[in-house]
């Protein structure tokens, strides 16, 4: 078996490596880092969970340790679709770093360009950074990306199958020719990988695990419920809340996926409404934001972590226990990288996905992608009276005025004279009932006794009278 002091890296890096705990490299690191290191353009394909940001991050430090920077003009250049994957990887330049003098800066939204732009100004060898945030400082005539001696590009399929295609064609041809080029992802598809190859020269092409394989520690399970209708998303809610308590215990925290940020917050809201530890994140929360949740979601202060998929690349929080998908993701591939989050490192892990009828041809193309028949749950909702006033408790109750019975009850008690009925018929309707079965008196027809006498005289008799 290889070790790490058997691979061609420096002896800082490998005392960094060292004190960090690890021995044996995984099988996408040992296959990447030799030619990595010899200069060579490298296209790994890995699975989720296995070290591939250290496949890139190990010969990049080695091959930077000679030079310095000089300001505005980064020696290297790592781009990465989301800002908390560019986070990540800037964590573990850190770790593997510590005992060189290489300098590095993060680019990515929500922070100040003036803090940037101060850490560019000075030099640095490692550029990590968000495609979008990069180019706004290239535009402003902060950056110089002609002396990029090593490019990488992480999560390669999504940052092409996001809609990146134009910004990363547009960073490439910022950089040098002559550049080192790493693309690094779970999945390449047929389509994306065509593109690839117009931007790497004769790349060594690490493959260690099939093409959108899951890992073999994950326990898979997809609960088929009815939904159709308003009610689907309720009855969603319900049945997430009863898979969360089914596992009781064994959810030490878990990550829950939607595929809209929309759903993200009601999701979010609802399991908060109902006592659990609960917080959301997704693209449109500013990065302090997003940054304090995630610290508590890794410290344990939150139990339940519901994303979009912002949060299904790239984090390593290695002690997930459960992942739930709430929605059935749209794009196959997310799937893999959606349970990814958990089972990490050889750790065991369960991932439970709700699915509808409407899901049908999305859950039979992840089988397919996956080459796997995804085990069925029992679906065993809770009962309805109780998620009935759990979605109501909050609601007012639509009850009768009181104020329409009083009338019928006064009129039993004290009912309308028959005088009083004659002398004032309208008496008779009280407020808000009109009279309804009370005792209005006899029926009057026409002007009843109360005819003015002129009227009742005869003309003979009101022509004397004048």
């Amino acid at each position: 078996m290889t070790t790490f002091s058997e691979l061609p890296l420096h002896t800082k890096v490998l005392k960094a490596i060292e004190e960090a705990g690890y021995t044996t490299p995984t099988p996408i690191q040992e296959g990447a880092i030799p030619p990595a290191c010899e200069g060579q353009d490298v296209l790994g394909i890995a699975q989720t969970g296995t070290g591939k940001t250290a496949s890139f991050t190990l010969p990049m430090i080695t091959a930077l340790n000679r030079g310095r920077a000089r300001a505005r003009m980064p020696r290297s250049l790592v781009l990465c679709p989301t800002r908390e994957l560019a986070a990540q990887v800037a964590e573990n330049f850190d770790t593997y770093a510590k005992y060189t003098k290489l300098t590095k800066a993060l680019l990515i939204g929500g922070v100040s360009f003036k803090d940037q732009d101060a850490l560019i100004d000075r030099g640095v060898d490692v550029l990590i950074a968000t495609p979008g945030r990069l180019l706004d400082h290239f535009e402003r005539g902060k950056l110089i990306l002609s002396d990029v001696k090593i490019m990488v590009v992480d999560e390669a399929d999504r940052m092409l199958d996001m809609g990146f295609i134009p910004d990363i064609e547009r960073i490439f041809g910022l950089t040098p020719f002559t550049r080192q080029t790493l693309f690094f992802s779970a999945t390449m598809a047929p389509e994306i990988e065509r593109i690839t190859n117009t931007f790497l020269s004769n790349p060594a092409r690490v493959e260690v695990a099939r093409q959108a394989t899951t890992s073999e520690t994950i326990t898979q399970t997809v609960y088929e419920i009815p939904g159709a209708g308003r009610d689907t998303a309720k009855k969603k809610r319900d049945f997430l809340r009863h898979l969360i308590d089914q596992e009781g215990e064994k959810v030490t925290n878990g990550i829950i996926f939607c595929n809209r940020k929309v759903d993200v917050d009601i999701v979010a809201k609802s399991l908060k409404k109902h006592g659990y530890v609960a917080e959301p994140i997704h693209g449109d929360l500013d990065q302090s934001h997003r940054t304090r949740t995630l610290d508590g979601f890794r410290s344990g202060d939150i139990r339940l972590l519901v994303a979009s998929d912002v949060a299904a690349r790239g984090l390593d929080i290695p002690n997930v226990s459960h992942v739930f998908n709430f929605d059935v993701p749209s794009h196959s591939e997310d799937y893999v990288h959606r349970i990814g989050r958990t089972g990490r490192a050889g750790r065991e892990g369960t991932a439970m996905m709700i699915s509808t009828p409407k899901d049908d041809k999305l859950l039979a193309g992840i089988e397919r992608l996956i080459d796997t028949a995804i085990p069925r749950g029992e679906t065993n909702m809770p009962k309805p009276e109780r998620a009935k006033r759990d979605d109501t408790e909050d609601k007012p109750k639509r009850t009768r005025s009181k104020k329409k019975e009083e009338p019928k009850e006064a009129s039993k008690e004290a009912p309308v004279s028959e005088d009083k009925a004659e002398e004032k018929p309208k008496s008779s309707r009280s407020r808000g009932g009109r009279g309804r079965g009370q005792d209005r008196g006899p029926k009057v027809v026409g002007l009843g006794d109360h005819l003015p006498d002129f009227i009742a005289q005869s003309f003979e008799e009101r022509r004397d009278a004048s």
